[in-house]
């Protein structure tokens, strides 16, 4: 068990307030990570906090619109003032576009969705990278992608870019940032109970059409995500860096 022994380690998680950010959050708490989440929603940031507090970890909540780069430089200093440093951070921070046809969707729709999915992993990934260059240690970065970038997503082509691009980002800090021990990995996630999913997975048609196409016959959970977030936070300078893992129940080859 001391392979997944987390004590002393500070994990960052963006969107960690809810779905699977707060499932994968909850891992890293259970395994005594300290906890630091980014949020907008203050009630709900107070909430996990509560959630984690009460696993046993230390955990803090700071109102972050990751898609500011003032405001991501502003909360990233406080989680290392409070914390002292940053050992693993899961940009996992999300928002689903308008669900409006491809030839409808505005340039303003669409960079609504560039700015948080997108701009906001990218400024997130880069002030983690820069603390973890600068501290030494090496680290962990985690980007949450989809299964959208996979088997297309019509009439939300805006957030499968989005999430083809963490792809591509997650795969340049890997090669770049081994020489500071820094991994980075992607993971690809599938239909998954969230607030931003759920509506859609709950229509009637849309569960008909896709549930016999889940081999597990059951949509994913956040909690789904637990152990693997305390694997990969665990495996800073490990030989295994780079990676695309698929989270989806095998939706994606059956």
């Amino acid at each position: 068990m001391s392979l997944f022994d987390l004590d002393g380690h500070v994990a960052l998680v963006t969107g960690g307030n809810s779905g699977i950010g707060l499932g994968m959050a909850r891992g890293l708490a259970r395994c005594g990570a300290d906890v630091a989440i980014w949020g907008t929603n203050e009630e709900r940031n107070a909430a996990a906090v509560d959630e984690l507090t009460a696993l046993g970890a230390r955990a803090r909540a700071w109102r972050c619109d990751v898609g500011d780069e003032d405001a991501v430089t502003g909360a990233f200093d406080g989680v290392v003032e409070h914390f002292g440093r940053v050992d693993s951070c899961f940009a996992n921070a999300g928002i689903g576009g308008s669900g409006a046809r491809f030839v409808d969707t505005t340039l303003e729709d669409f960079r609504r969705v560039t700015r948080i999915n997108l701009d906001g992993a990218f400024l997130t990934l880069r002030a983690a990278a820069r603390h973890m260059i600068e501290r030494g240690g090496g680290g962990v970065l985690v980007g949450t992608s989809s299964v959208s970038t996979v088997h297309g997503a019509p009439r939300n082509q805006a957030y499968a870019a989005t999430k083809a691009g963490m792809t591509a980002i997650i795969k340049g800090c890997a090669i770049e940032l081994a020489r500071y021990g820094i991994n980075a990995h992607s993971l690809v996630v599938g239909w998954t109970e969230t607030p931003l999913a759920s509506p859609t997975l709950h229509d009637e048609r849309f569960e008909q059409a896709v549930m016999p196409r889940m081999p597990q016959r059951r949509w994913g959970r956040p909690d789904d995500f637990a152990r693997l977030a305390v694997y990969l936070a665990g495996g800073a300078g490990g030989f295994q860096t780079g990676d695309e893992i698929v989270v989806d129940g095998a939706y994606s080859i059956f």
